[in-house]
């Protein structure tokens, strides 16, 4: 690019603390198995930024898929039983072959493995948080998977995409920089032809008419373009600049940053709770709200009262995280109730003068909700 770079480029280009983001399509071969030259040259990448003196968080992918030939396998599985017994496999070559590559530059590598449960449950949060912002301040190379050995479907994140952005929140990142095997957002099928690139997204209208696939070619990944779409909506809506672009491209990405697509930030960067709250924990529940509630919560920022619920739905305890839904079922924020379920029902719609003394306390109480429009 020969024009001035937009201030999110500059803001990626200049940005002291970086998580990248690798897919399995840029490390595997087809086969399965790690490519090594591959591997080696993203190592080059991220050891040059860190010579320049930037701190790296590399979400990488790529378990499963590298122990698909050690295991004889044809193809990647679908059971969860043999992705937990290929990923136990393919999870001991990854860290070996990062450990080995980014030796070359003196570098030590910290393999930290991460499981749904780690950044729902506020402890686990915070032990990862210490973890990882201690390994960047020893100078080493912080390596996050998730840890599909024992993650089930239940508790898994679904794709390291959004992994990558719930790691970046937690480590205060600058920029968060996704790569895949695609060198741009497109607004269709790059693969089909007559698709066109998108180079910069300021909000959601730069984003009508994209429409963002699933599985890679190659098949060894699990996000696609739409999970990389949603971390980049995740990490801006929280104050961090994304770049996504393909593997190929990573010196660029890593550097002038003049590559790919933009993502610019869509709101502020929020605490480490609010955050939490908004994009990490699981929601146990819902609470459907009148206009009036929606209002009151959303613009005011003030608490949620009984008497703006219209219905309850799920079985949570006091204390779980719920969404809160506007009268068309649209999730306008989520926050912590202070009601069993079961307590509810013959709360709603009154007011607190219409309440017994010990129940006039706030649903949810505004310190313990997060607005997300």
């Amino acid at each position: 690019m020969t024009e001035q770079l937009s201030a999110t480029r500059q803001a990626v280009a200049a940005a002291q603390r970086v998580v990248v983001k690798v897919g399995s399509s840029s490390l595997t071969t087809t086969e399965g198995g790690l490519d090594a030259e591959r591997l080696a040259a993203l190592v080059d990448t991220v050891a040059r930024r860190v010579a320049a003196g930037g701190q790296v968080v590399l979400v990488s992918s790529g378990a499963i898929a590298a122990g698909i030939a050690p295991l004889g396998l044809r193809r990647r599985p679908k059971d969860l039983a043999t992705q937990q017994a290929a990923a136990s496999v393919g999870q001991q070559a990854l860290a070996h072959a990062y450990a080995e590559s980014f030796s070359r530059y003196g570098l030590t590598v910290g393999q930290v493995l991460l499981t749904a449960d780690d950044v729902v449950r506020r402890g686990h949060y915070r032990n990862a948080q210490r973890t990882l912002n201690r390994l960047l301040g020893l100078g080493a190379v912080p390596v996050v998977n998730e840890n599909d050995t024992v993650a089930t479907t239940e508790i898994r994140f679904g794709d390291n995409d959004r992994l990558a952005a719930l790691v970046s929140h937690l480590v205060g990142a600058d920029a968060l920089i996704l790569l895949s095997d695609v060198d741009a957002l497109y607004d269709g099928d790059p693969r089909h032809g007559g698709a066109t690139a998108i180079r910069e997204v300021n909000g959601e209208a730069d984003m009508a008419g994209v429409r963002a696939g699933g599985t890679g070619a190659s098949g060894l990944g699990t996000g696609g373009m739409a999970s990389k779409v949603q971390a980049a909506k995740i990490a801006c809506s929280s104050g961090i600049p994304v770049l996504l672009t393909s593997a190929a491209l990573a010196e660029r990405a890593l550097g002038p940053a003049d590559v790919g697509t933009a993502f610019a930030v869509t709101g502020s960067r929020l605490s480490a709770r609010r955050f939490w709250l908004a994009h990490a924990a699981d929601a146990n529940g819902r609470l459907w709200l009148d206009d009036g509630a929606v209002a009151a919560v959303v613009r005011r920022r003030r608490s949620l009262l009984a008497a703006g619920i219209t219905a309850v739905e799920g079985a949570f305890d006091g204390g779980d995280v719920v969404e809160l839904v506007d009268p068309t079922g649209a999730v306008v924020a989520r926050g912590v109730v202070a009601y069993d379920a079961a307590e509810l029902p013959e709360l709603i719609g009154r007011s607190s003068h219409q309440l017994p003394p010990e129940q006039r306390r706030e649903v949810v109480h505004a310190d313990d909700l997060v607005p997300l429009r």
